[in-house]
């Protein structure tokens, strides 16, 4: 095995969250004001959370985005997350895979809340490969693209940064991993890889079935 530890995000890259969530956002955004399409708003807020982009959405639909409307996104968000969340394909078998390989040296470090993160990997039968082992941005200093999140999953782990391959689907999330020293390993599975390489990544893949492989773990 190449690395001391596997460090992966979550939205995109261990569920297929982001249509999920982007659309309760949307409605909700049309509702204060703001129209946009599916694709605007998965261009302006994936790899982002939403308090990240306050001031965007204060200027767009003319309202202070409260305290009561974030606990309804979440309220909302919460219950299709429930409803419709799905793994990514094949990341059962690259989890159990580098769990054996990094002598369960894996952590999930997200942007997102930790309640959200905790009920989709329980909801799509994951989570027992990271429990005690989940790290939010939102609990951190600074969130993505800032490294703290996968600093302190490092450290939790009593791992050097530098010897951890970091997962990300994201350019957000690829800064954060590169600030914070590590390998980035880049999924995308459509589309191509190359603004992630251009980006900082040193790997780009298309299936979570080649990872274990990539980082030199034995399947």
């Amino acid at each position: 095995m190449k690395f001391d530890a596997v460090l992966f995000d979550c939205d995109g890259v261990l569920v297929d969250s982001e249509h999920i969530t982007n659309k309760v956002l949307r409605d909700m955004l049309d509702e204060a004001g703001w129209s946009l399409t599916m694709q605007e708003c998965m261009d302006v807020f994936v790899g982002k959370t939403v308090m990240d982009e306050r001031a965007r959405i204060e200027r767009h639909t003319g309202k202070p985005l409260t305290d009561a409307w974030m606990v309804e996104f979440r309220e909302r968000r919460n219950v299709v997350l429930e409803a419709t969340i799905q793994p990514i394909a094949n990341i059962d078998t690259a989890l159990t895979a580098l769990f054996a390989a990094t002598g369960g040296r894996i952590a999930c470090a997200s942007g997102a809340d930790k309640f959200k993160v905790e009920l989709m990997l329980l909801k799509v039968g994951l989570l027992h490969h990271l429990k005690g082992r989940i790290f939010s941005g939102q609990e951190t200093p600074r969130n993505k693209p800032h490294p703290d999140v996968y600093l302190a999953a490092a450290s939790a782990l009593g791992v050097d940064a530098r010897r951890c391959a970091v997962v990300e689907d994201t350019i957000t999330g690829l800064t954060a991993g590169v600030a914070a020293g590590a390998t980035v390993f880049a999924y995308v599975p459509q589309g191509s890889g190359q603004r992630f390489l251009d980006a900082g990544a040193s790997h780009f893949f298309t299936d979570m079935a080649q990872l274990p492989a990539l980082m030199g773990a034995q399947v």
